[in-house]
């Protein structure tokens, strides 16, 4: 079954990035994730994540960069996940209705168990990481 778009976001602050863990009894229990959700029907990628982390995390964002699509297909569904990079414009994060949330590190991120569609979306953000490291790096031996 497929179950359509799903949006997510890679909140980002001081070098980390805010992921939260999946509620008991629901598809993936336990496992952590990128706060977002399912687009609606007649709503845009960018509304349904604004809404999205409205709902969850009472908190308002701005919106940066949109990173590559992933379908995934698990046993009894498959979606397309799209990730965006977002920061913080209004409010602090509250579980809701996850387990609990936490800001880790990019090289934190090993360590924990994310769902089989987070895995590509994890591995092109380090990139993204490591190429603006080596740009600044880069910067300040030029200056």
């Amino acid at each position: 079954m497929f179950i359509g778009d799903v949006v997510c976001a890679i909140i980002e602050r001081d070098e980390r990035f805010l992921i939260a863990r999946r509620a008991e009894g629901r598809h993936l229990a336990l496992k952590w994730e990128f706060p977002g959700g399912k687009v609606e029907s007649g709503e845009s990628e960018k509304a349904a994540l604004r809404r999205e982390l409205r709902e969850e995390l009472q908190v308002e964002v701005e919106i940066v960069e949109r990173l590559t699509p992933v379908e995934h297909c698990y046993p009894d569904r498959s979606l397309r996940l799209i990730a965006w990079r977002c920061r913080l414009t209004e409010g602090e994060p509250c579980a809701g209705e996850h387990e609990e949330l936490r800001w880790i590190g990019i090289d934190e991120a090993s360590g924990y168990d994310f769902p089989e569609a987070d895995l590509p979306v994890l591995a092109e953000y380090r990139l993204k990481k490591l190429s603006t490291t080596a740009e600044a790096r880069g910067d300040a031996e030029v200056d």
